[in-house]
């Protein structure tokens, strides 16, 4: 096994750091490695957001549904879909573009993720550790606020990075489901209940199907923060229709 594959294989998630910097070169490199992602068209349909200050990363701690790691961890980006900058440069130019759409969003939003996924990539490179925010897109209103996001610039992901300490490094990483759940030939194929029940046997440890599957939908998908995702993405949707 090389060694980009084996760091692709081994890499999970990190939310606990050492009190340790991260250099000014390789925050650079991880930049640079983000800034040099496959993206639609060369457009590069995003900008990154590079969180020094404190308070913010204080603020972002809270709004991100109270993770206090956010915080302390050693740098934090957050990778907005940006439409405005290409429909600014259209109009520079006069040259008469149509008004930004959902298209363009979730186009934007595809370019955001690379990039973001190139930086995750990067920082294991170095040893350093790294943990998806998805709530970053919550809160719409105090977001936009807090990080002057204008009309047209939606934060698609939110990364924080940091070297992770010796409990991290040896914590289990969780188990995918097997790849014939996943990777489905020429077309979509729906699974059946078995195949479900099945695709979650090693998740389920001594709980039932139902116990488990329950619990989850419970504590993720009918979550509060779930809800309010949906609301505030319904908000920045509803900007790029009817603006």
């Amino acid at each position: 096994m090389n060694t980009i594959i084996e760091s692709l294989m081994n890499r999970k998630s990190v939310r606990v750091f050492e009190k340790k910097e991260i250099s000014k070169e390789n925050k650079a490199m991880i930049l640079k490695a983000a800034t040099n992602a496959p993206t639609a068209g060369n457009q590069q349909l995003y900008t990154i957001l590079d969180i020094t200050d404190q308070a913010i990363k204080d603020q972002l701690a809270i709004t991100c549904d109270n993770q206090p790691f956010i915080a302390t961890a050693p740098m934090a980006l957050i990778f907005c879909a940006d439409v405005k900058k290409w429909h600014d440069a259209f109009i520079e130019a006069d040259a008469n573009p149509r008004q930004p759409g959902v298209g363009d969003l979730l186009l934007a939003v595809s370019d955001a993720n690379i990039a973001a996924q190139n930086a995750v990539v990067a920082a294991e490179s170095f040893g350093i550790g790294s943990c998806y925010i998805g709530d970053i897109m919550e809160n719409r209103e105090e977001h936009k606020k807090l990080l002057n996001l204008p009309d047209w610039v939606f934060p698609a992901a939110m990364l924080v990075f940091g070297y992770p300490t010796q409990q991290q490094i040896e914590r289990k990483k969780p188990q995918r489901v097997d790849m014939p759940y996943i990777v489905h030939e020429n077309g979509y194929q729906p699974l059946t209940g078995q195949q479900l029940r099945e695709m979650f046997d090693n998740k389920t440890g001594n709980k039932t199907y139902e116990e488990w599957m329950q619990a989850f939908c419970e504590r993720k998908y009918n979550s509060d923060f779930s809800q309010e995702m949906t609301r505030s993405v319904l908000a920045y949707l509803k900007e790029f229709i009817e603006k």
